[in-house]
């Protein structure tokens, strides 16, 4: 009796660039029209969303510049065209109201994730608005500071390699043990 591999994660392509360049305020879902060979490449794990975009054009949406580069055994009688423009599946009052907030209020469109729901490849569509340059600076020296914000900042005295020791107190090492409280 074999064992199940531990299911993949459902991602295929991330777009992280987006967050920190972008407010994002609401996030959609949308299907992809793809053909048979983009599919394969994405289940092969080929896609990029890097320089994307979502424009709305005649009450539909289309999905540009999102690179699937063709695999080598793909069809030899289709022509593969990496960056072609593909049609998004939403409702007709998910686009209304998406029509409403770029067009007047000045929302963006982003694509931040690429990802397998039911076997069915799924886009993350962010509403979004771009960020000043002291916003994007404020981000990221939030972030740096997060990074830095770990359990063992308040105390002092180094700690060595493998950070809590786990003694609970009762050691007999007469003050030589930085990992516990006991008195000396």
């Amino acid at each position: 009796m074999s064992k199940k591999n531990s299911a993949p994660s459902g991602q295929i392509a991330g777009n992280k660039k987006a967050y920190h360049e972008y407010f994002i305020e609401e996030h959609f879902e949308a299907g992809l029209s793809l053909q048979g060979w983009e599919v394969k490449s994405m289940r092969a794990g080929r896609a990029h969303l890097k320089e994307s975009y979502v424009l709305l054009q005649n009450g539909e949406a289309f999905l540009f510049g999102c690179h699937i580069s063709p695999l080598v055994s793909a069809s030899t009688h289709v022509q593969a065209d990496p960056t072609r423009t593909r049609r998004l599946l939403l409702h007709g009052e998910e686009i209304s109201r998406l029509i409403g907030s770029v067009e007047r209020k000045g929302y963006t469109l982003i694509p931040l994730k690429l990802y397998w729901k039911k076997s069915r490849a799924k886009l993350d569509i962010g509403l979004a608005k771009g960020k000043k340059e002291y916003d994007k600076r404020a981000t990221a020296d939030a972030g740096s500071l997060n990074a830095w914000n770990f359990p063992t900042a308040g105390l002092s005295y180094p700690l060595t390699y493998g950070g809590d020791l786990g003694f609970d107190g009762d050691c007999k090492t007469q003050g030589a043990c930085r990992g516990c409280s006991s008195p000396r």
